[in-house]
């Protein structure tokens, strides 16, 4: 299928955060260079103490703890719930935010999108399911040792963090998994 890739954990380029106070391992996004210019960026952090959160004005973020104890936020003033892994929570780029870790360092796994541009629909799934979408780009997220996706008619195999992308999807796409992961899906406004 054109459009269908997988991209590896182990060849993810690491960048400084904005604010300098650590650093990301960036999966994918759809345009621009360095941290300018992108309608959407995934992206995994490693926080290794609490601290602030760097600012995308003009962008809605999605973040989820992957690995570690957790951690709580402090968004414009209110705390969250405590974020434990594999627990999504929303919040506007401008917010001024902060987090506090629950144990040691975590890692997260970041979704940045600029609404004007896309919509988007992030979704945690565990064990065997299938889904349709018409979603123009799809993007489905390992955090299982082996994940097998089936797209229409091509199966790729998946490790822990690897990264399964579709662009250019003109139709309808049967998905399958069969093991944990997130499945994000970008329609272009």
């Amino acid at each position: 299928m054109n459009g269908l890739k997988v991209l590896r954990a182990r060849d993810y380029p690491r960048m400084p955060w904005k604010n300098g106070g650590g650093s990301t391992e960036e999966i994918t996004r759809d345009a621009g260079v360095g941290l300018e210019g992108f309608g959407w960026r995934l992206s995994i952090a490693d926080i290794a103490e609490s601290g602030g959160f760097s600012t995308f004005a003009g962008y809605q973020r999605v973040i989820t703890v992957l690995q570690g104890d957790g951690m709580t936020l402090c968004v414009d003033g209110d705390d969250t719930r405590p974020l434990l892994p594999l627990d999504p929570f929303a919040f506007s780029g401008e917010s001024q935010v902060s987090c506090t870790l629950l144990g040691g360092a975590i890692r997260d796994f970041n979704l940045i999108y600029s609404p004007q541009r896309y919509s988007a629909r992030l979704q945690w799934l565990d064990g065997e399911q299938r889904f349709f979408t018409s979603a123009g780009t799809v993007l489905v997220f390992s955090v299982s040792e082996r994940l097998d996706v089936r797209v229409g008619e091509n199966t790729e195999h998946l490790g822990c963090h690897d990264c399964l992308q579709l662009d250019g999807n003109g139709g309808l796409v049967e998905i399958s998994v069969n093991a944990a992961c997130c499945v994000i899906e970008l329609i272009q406004n």
